[in-house]
């Protein structure tokens, strides 16, 4: 081999291009032995070298991985022990276990509230995006053209996945049984309203189109349960389709009830009141500068102002900040559970290895932060999920990733384990370079949120800024919070609220990860605000979104 460009080990550990099929490897390996080799003997020789080296990779490249795919409900990173920003009491074992084997995702923002965030993660767009996708009737009915407005899981059956959907459905009365998805067992929220407050208790729930049935039990039991029944049934089969299974937990969605036997979990917790708690904010935009969803109870704590609050729940002013957040974290803890029950039954079956596991949420929830008691808001402390994904045998373990990923990046990376080619244009980027190396320093990618209340697709051309009653309610959509969008990159965040006059927000998150002082209202940084506006204008038209072109008007940034 003397005067060879390259030994065979080198061959063999050369990177080869994604999707490429290892007997083609194969086959170059051999073509090249040739050139290089004469000796008949010595070909032989080195086309059995070849062979044994090749065929570890056709064999794994024969078995598509499973995506297995953890999803919980307005549940903070703070409400994940892996994460620093965590109260030091909270403990998530199972949750954590994910990370020491996997790569946590410093900051994840997969949505602003549960419908548009899932409708991100069934087409891989934002809401802009989502084509015929409308609520309809009583909430939270919805309503969608399935011809127009495609879910990809039906592109990995008919790549030869068997798709598998079990938990919260809250993406149109149509849940997709037979078209997108071979088994189902779902509390489907939008066909029945009336039921769609049952959280956690007497769900309606539908297994594979069949009629509703009242279930007993806890809904995060249930949903575990069931799914550790489908894993279990695949264990004796000769044989086995590749799997997506999407578990959608309802936890910790309001009113955020604990499993019984959690009821008297952490009980030394404390939770510090956020600097900003109460107004006002200097610097915000009207509807975050006055918010005042917490007011001072009677030993000075913050407990909930009166009356019905977000989440479904009722508040006597009685309960504090911390018996909230403490109730909070304990009906994390049947989640965590579940999560390390589903991870035994999927080694016990022998299929851990060859299984992307992504765990993430619809969104976070802020208590307290910012004046709040809701998501939808565009900081992190109401929006930022936690994330981890986890596959020892491709990836590295224990990595931390500083790139901020949105959710609707979720969708390629998917398509791109499994190997398959994107059916439509997608907003997000294929994360797998990050999967391979965390903390690469040549991913330049932002991420673009946006928030667009009740309203997907067309409905979302115009900006509803007009005076009328109607206006007022799409803008809000019947909540304190409007229309906006953000952008995020690795040092800076920049907030545009979609209602006229109001100022821009550019935080630096590493100085400022509470998002306390709005940078764009001090003079030194009105380039860097200027560049930020143009880089969100640049992902709205990237992404197709036509409101870039009715904006409004922002207010004037400040002179020296």
């Amino acid at each position: 081999m003397k005067g060879s460009a390259f030994t065979i080990n080198e061959i063999s550990g050369r990177d080869r291009k994604k999707g490429e099929n290892p007997i083609s490897i194969l086959h170059q390996g051999i073509a090249f032995s040739r050139i290089l080799v004469n000796d008949l003997s010595m070909h032989r020789w080195i086309l059995f070298v070849l062979t044994l080296i090749c065929l570890p990779h056709f064999v794994r490249g024969a078995d598509k991985p499973n995506i297995l795919f953890f999803y919980t409900d307005d549940h903070s990173y703070r409400a994940v022990s892996a994460y620093p920003e965590a109260y030091d009491w909270v403990d998530t074992p199972n949750m954590d276990a994910l990370a020491k084997t996997g790569i946590r995702f410093h900051h994840a923002t997969i949505g602003t509230w549960c419908m548009p965030s899932r409708a991100a993660l069934l087409t891989g767009k934002h809401s802009f995006g989502v084509e015929t996708m409308r609520m309809t009737g009583k909430y939270p009915s919805s309503e969608y053209d399935p011809e127009i407005c495609r879910f990809w899981p039906s592109v990995f059956r008919e790549n030869g996945y068997e798709t598998v959907q079990i938990g919260k459905w809250h993406t149109g009365t149509d849940s997709g049984f037979g078209r997108d998805w071979d088994h189902q067992v779902v509390w489907n929220r939008p066909r029945y309203p009336e039921n769609a407050g049952k959280y956690y208790y007497n769900q309606l729930i539908e297994r594979d189109g069949g009629p509703p049935v009242k279930e007993p039990g806890y809904s995060t039991d249930n949903y575990t349960k069931w799914t550790i029944d489908y894993l279990k049934s695949r264990k004796d089969k000769e044989k086995k389709p590749p799997f997506y299974l999407w578990l959608c937990y309802g936890g910790v969605h309001g009113p955020f009830t604990p499993a019984d036997r959690h009821r008297d979990a952490y009980p030394d917790a404390v939770v510090p009141d956020p600097a900003d708690i109460y107004p006002p904010r200097d610097g915000k935009p009207t509807y975050s500068r006055t918010v005042e969803q917490w007011v001072k109870g009677d030993a000075g704590e913050p407990v909930l102002a009166r009356g019905k609050s977000k989440g479904g729940i009722k508040t006597n002013g009685k309960k504090t900040l911390t018996d909230w957040v403490r109730q909070v974290n304990q009906a994390v803890i049947s989640l965590d559970e579940g999560i390390g029950k589903v991870m035994e039954i999927l080694k016990e079956i022998g299929e851990y290895d060859n299984t992307l596991i992504i765990f993430t949420s619809d969104q976070g929830f802020a208590w307290g932060q910012h004046g709040f008691q809701v998501k939808k808001a565009p900081y992190d402390a109401n929006i930022r999920s936690p994330m981890m994904i986890s596959m020892p045998s491709r990836y590295p373990q224990g990595q931390v990733c500083p790139h901020p990923v949105g959710g609707v990046d979720l969708i390629p990376t998917i398509f791109s384990v499994a190997g398959i080619e994107l059916p439509w244009d997608m907003h997000g980027h294929d994360l797998t370079p990050l999967l391979e190396y965390p903390q690469r320093t040549d991913w330049k990618n932002p991420v673009l949120t946006v928030e667009t209340g009740w309203q997907y697709g067309a409905d979302t051309d115009v900006v509803p800024i007009a005076s009328d009653e109607a206006s007022h309610m799409k803008l809000y959509a019947r909540g304190v919070v409007p229309w906006w969008v953000s952008l995020v990159d690795r040092e800076w965040k920049y907030i545009r609220t979609l209602v006229p006059g109001e100022p821009e927000e550019l935080y630096h998150l590493g100085n400022d990860p509470d998002e306390l002082e709005n940078l764009a209202r001090n003079f030194e940084h009105r380039d860097r605000v200027k560049v930020m506006r143009a880089a969100t204008i640049a992902e709205l038209r990237r992404t197709g979104a036509k409101m870039v072109d009715t904006l409004p008007e922002v207010a004037p940034l400040p002179a020296n």
